[in-house]
């Protein structure tokens, strides 16, 4: 069952990716309606999928690299809806579900053996630092989504040459303050993280902090980075075209930092 609901998933999202960018281009109504109807198939298949994982294994989806990649993609999928709900960007489908696809299909990959439960107390503090990190890294593919299409959008406004997906995507200031958004519930949240996480290690026996070349650093500029999107935003008016790159080369950095850890 599990195995079948992860299938029903991973085919949903592959569905929808294609639902999404069609209508992205020829702007038909139904298949946009289709393409959300396939992801919430696809979000009620990946959560039976991820109830059944953890009634297996006894813990919540935090403790391996497939759990954490099946938990990213479903926080993924939540928060583009409540995303989409907010600020109706049908668009911004186009942009995000097939990231989710590609975090389900790099989970195939991985070893679906369960992890060892540690005992309650640094469970505890696991839990908090996965979950946090995670939530915090979906609100920044949401931004990296919207910057995406901010740079689109901006280039052809700059060079005058408006394309068919230029009456197709909200403004420019709209997309801004997408950006600005969800950097700002992102970024505290992959702080609290980063913060527990030091925790944790405590509670492990291990240093505070360790400055690990190939772990530690990478998620250093991922908070640097984004650190520097959201108190430039708050000190000097950072925003426009240069948010959109820091929220882009962020999440790059995230991609890094998470295929290091793997």
């Amino acid at each position: 069952m599990d195995k079948i609901s992860f299938n029903i998933a991973l085919f949903s999202y592959l569905l929808a990716s294609l639902g999404y960018f069609v209508y992205l281009v020829y702007r038909r109504p139904l298949v946009s309606t289709l393409a959300s109807g396939m992801v919430a198939l696809g979000l009620i298949a990946q959560t039976v999928s991820i109830g059944i994982r953890s009634s297996q294994t006894g813990h919540g989806p935090y403790t391996t690299s497939y759990e954490v990649a099946m938990f990213l993609a479903w926080f993924m999928v939540v928060i583009y809806f409540l995303t989409e709900w907010k600020y109706k960007i049908k668009d911004l489908g186009a942009f995000v579900i097939p990231l989710v696809f590609f975090v389900m299909l790099v989970s195939v990959f991985l070893s679906k053996e369960a992890g060892l439960v540690p005992e309650s107390e640094v469970r505890f503090w696991l839990t908090l630092h996965r979950t946090l990190s995670i939530i915090g890294y979906a609100a920044f593919s949401i931004a990296f989504a919207a910057g995406i299409m901010y740079l689109i959008q901006e280039h052809q406004v700059k060079t005058k040459k408006l394309g068919i997906m230029y009456f197709r995507m909200p403004s420019l200031e709209v997309l801004d303050d997408l950006n600005f958004k969800v950097i700002t519930i992102g970024f505290p949240l992959f702080t609290l993280g980063f913060m527990t996480g030091s925790i944790w290690n405590t509670k492990m026996d291990q240093a505070f902090f360790e400055w690990d070349l190939t772990k530690t650093m990478p998620m250093v500029m991922v908070w640097l980075i984004y650190g520097l999107v959201f108190f430039g935003r708050l000190a000097t008016g950072l925003r426009g075209k240069k948010a959109a790159q820091g929220a882009i080369l962020g999440f790059f950095a995230v991609i890094g930092s998470y295929f290091l850890h793997i």
